[in-house]
């Protein structure tokens, strides 16, 4: 196993690419950024600054970068959902290997399609599950694995959104709409279905939905609200989405660091007269949903639920695990993981993560990265293939199609038709 550091390429130095990217400025002697693609001047200049990468090493787009001779290790694709097809292919049939962020498309014959190119070229393709790497969930994974609970009857998950992170993201932001990203249930949840199927160690084998878009219609916007929250709301002190309470606030981390490139406040303000996070929650054009419910049973016989609300003040997951001797419940936010035998004591665990490594995703975004160095050095299969995640995938989307159509769905069935 070769221990230089990994060299890798960024395509899309959007929040993802970044965060991604950061771990090579924490682990300089595991990977390298050698180059980066993004189309917007003010993200590639910031990334550039930030790595020391010369103008030649910038691109405007994956494409040129792609057309170049072979630049690197590994190609790290942080593209728009739509946009992660085409750029990964072409890397594949380079060489490169590659780390794709969630989800892999908004198509399950590309999702597939991907999966068997990497296959057949013989090269890392791991995909963003970043929760699988968390020390909370992989303490609930060991406490099943261990036999704590028995056998494992249900299994519940919660994924709490949260009201402004809806607003933010699935409203005003870059996944409010299907054609332009992914339905909800893949965009947000395909990380909660790849856990559910990880946790109950079984396929899937049938599963329903139920929910829609319920709150955010301009049928639900206050009386007299205008296009743009600083054009006069009357409802600015009462409403919870006036975009000046999230975003002009002495907070610059995320989500407000999407809005802007530059944080200065008037610069904030700009962005919320002019760009998109400045919108109205109840006049955007979205139409993903705000609420959704997959009913599911595995081929093991475990019955699982996820419950997706934007409709709560928490930005957190809560899971239930039902077994024949006892319940594991967790909660991601405060990292306690509490498993209460029968007719015993309850033990509760702490998965928090200090110091370096506890920013993204409970410690998963670090974990991750050093997973995907050990691939690309050599390290065998990872916890978040494609070959793994395309079973998430699938569920997803099959979970759309059940919600859609009102009825259940046989996952073999499925995979069949498509």
């Amino acid at each position: 196993m070769s221990m230089q550091p990994v060299t890798a390429v960024v395509l899309g130095a959007g929040a993802r690419g970044r965060i991604y990217a950061d771990y090579a400025k924490a682990h300089p002697e595991e990977i390298r950024i050698v180059a980066v693609a993004e189309p917007k001047a003010d993200r590639r200049a910031r990334f550039a600054r930030d790595y020391g990468l010369p103008e030649a090493a910038c691109y405007t787009d994956w494409a040129e970068l792609l057309a170049q001779p072979k630049l690197a290790d590994a190609a790290l694709i942080c593209t728009m959902d739509h946009l992660h097809y085409a750029p990964c292919m072409e890397a594949i049939r380079q060489g490169y290997q590659i780390l794709l962020e969630k989800p892999m498309s908004p198509s399950a014959a590309e999702c597939a399609a991907m999966q068997c190119a990497a296959e057949e070229k013989g090269v890392v393709l791991a995909v963003c599950h970043v929760l699988r790497y968390t020390p909370f969930f992989s303490k609930i994974k060991q406490l099943i694995e261990d036999g704590a609970v028995g056998e494992v009857q249900v299994i519940e998950q919660t994924e709490h959104v949260c009201y402004w992170h809806q607003a933010h993201s699935f409203v005003r932001g870059n996944w409010r709409r299907k054609d332009e990203s992914a339905p909800m249930i893949l965009a947000k949840c395909c990380h909660d279905l790849d856990l559910l199927s990880w946790m109950a160690g079984s396929a899937c084998k049938k599963l329903s939905s139920y929910g829609g878009l319920a709150h955010f219609t301009a049928e639900n916007a206050p009386q007299g609200a205008p296009e743009r929250c600083l054009d006069g709301c009357p409802a600015s002190e009462s409403c919870p989405y006036y975009a000046p309470k999230l975003y002009l606030t002495e907070n610059t981390d995320w989500p407000t660091d999407t809005i802007s490139v530059d944080m200065s406040l008037e610069e904030r303000t700009e962005a919320l007269r002019t760009g998109p996070y400045g919108r109205c929650v109840y006049r955007c054009d979205n139409d993903v949903v705000d609420h959704q419910v997959v009913a599911m049973e595995f081929e093991n016989g475990i019955a699982a639920t996820l419950t997706m609300t934007a409709f709560t003040p928490r930005l957190t997951r809560t899971v239930r695990v039902m077994g024949t001797k006892g319940m594991i419940e967790g909660d991601l936010e405060s990292c306690a993981v509490t498993f209460q035998p029968f007719g015993g004591e309850a033990e509760t665990f702490s998965a928090e993560v200090l110091g370096a490594n506890a920013y993204g995703h409970g410690g998963g975004d670090v974990g991750l990265m050093h997973d995907f160095v050990l691939q690309v050095r050599g390290g065998g299969e990872g916890r978040t293939s494609a070959k793994q995640s395309l079973q998430s995938h699938l569920m997803a989307f099959a979970a759309e199609e059940a919600r859609v159509n009102g009825r259940a769905v046989e996952l073999a069935a499925f995979e069949r038709s498509l």
